[in-house]
């Protein structure tokens, strides 16, 4: 297995970087959240391209190579101790072919994003980079809720005081039993559409999945493609976060698709696109309790 690579955690004065790998960013929200970034103590530098637009498409934030080559300045600038994602939305797998995540890996760094950014989490976590699922730089409303605000900064700043992931809300049991393994997954959509690319990983331990704006038979048909194509195989335990704004309950289609593996799940868990994001670090080697409803991680 790949060697763990935990980034260092970060201090008061420290300087990091914003970048827009994928959609486009508004302004008015990314400054609220850099604000709220400042109230830690840190330096916030928001890279060229962040606010660029796109002269073709106004769902990206920029120019594919321009996206990627701010990652890449952000990343191997040593003045930054962090690479923070301005918010998430179609457009990160345009920019992967430019990305040399060996280059990047190379250097550990805190990397924070979700949604569209689980396509980037994916390649640095099978290479043993720790990466943070959370709240983004522009997420206004995700920032604005103190207990999902705290556990971001408490897991770049003081990990050892996070003992359950999945605290302070919890979880409900789906299938019973203890499972152990490096966190892994992230947003379903783009696990599955990852399938059969050069950046594709599959797991080997716990994953969380998470989604938004998928229906029930959507999301049938991307657990159905996981589980066909084998990208379950080597999970020893499933989280279940949010699905957000879905005309239908998914809990039956998960049920399903999933108890059939015969490991711990849990469901329920608040991570993903609502209020309340609780990060958790992905890549980290894990304990699932789902009899207990907890998440430990093992530092």
């Amino acid at each position: 297995m790949t060697d763990l690579v935990v980034p260092q955690r970060l201090r008061t004065g420290d300087r990091v970087a914003v970048v827009a790998p994928s959609g486009r960013v508004q302004a008015e929200r990314l400054e609220i959240g850099v604000e709220r970034l400042k109230a830690w103590g840190l330096e916030v530098e928001v890279m060229p391209a962040v606010l660029a637009g796109h002269e073709r498409f106004s769902y990206l934030a920029a120019d594919d190579k321009a996206r990627a080559e701010d990652l890449r300045a952000a990343w191997l600038d040593e003045r930054f101790a962090a690479v923070f994602c301005a918010r998430g939305g179609y457009g990160v797998q345009r920019m992967l072919e430019y990305v040399d995540f060996d280059e990047l890996a190379a250097v550990p760094k805190w990397f924070i994003g979700f949604s569209d950014i689980s396509a980037l989490h994916e390649p640095l976590n099978a290479r043993g980079l720790v990466t943070v699922h959370g709240p983004m730089a522009a997420a206004v409303e995700q920032l604005g809720v103190p207990e999902g605000r705290e556990r971001l900064r408490a897991l770049l700043f003081e990990p050892e005081s996070v003992t359950d992931l999945l605290a302070p809300v919890g979880a409900r049991t789906v299938v019973d039993g203890v499972a152990e393994g490096r966190l892994r997954g992230g947003n379903l959509a783009l696990l599955a559409s990852s399938l059969g690319t050069p950046t594709y990983a599959a797991p080997a331990g716990v994953v969380v999945l998470e989604d938004v704006n998928e229906e029930a038979y959507r999301v049938d048909r991307l657990l159905t493609q996981l589980l066909r194509s084998g990208w379950f195989d080597k999970v020893t335990g499933v989280v279940v976060g949010d699905f957000s704004e879905a005309a239908d309950p998914i809990d039956d289609v998960v049920h399903e698709r999933l108890e059939p593996l015969g490991v711990p799940i849990v469901e329920g868990a608040a991570i993903g696109h609502e209020a309340l994001n609780l990060a958790v670090p992905l890549g980290l080697p894990v304990r699932l309790d789902a009899t207990a409803g907890t998440l430990t991680p093992l530092w």
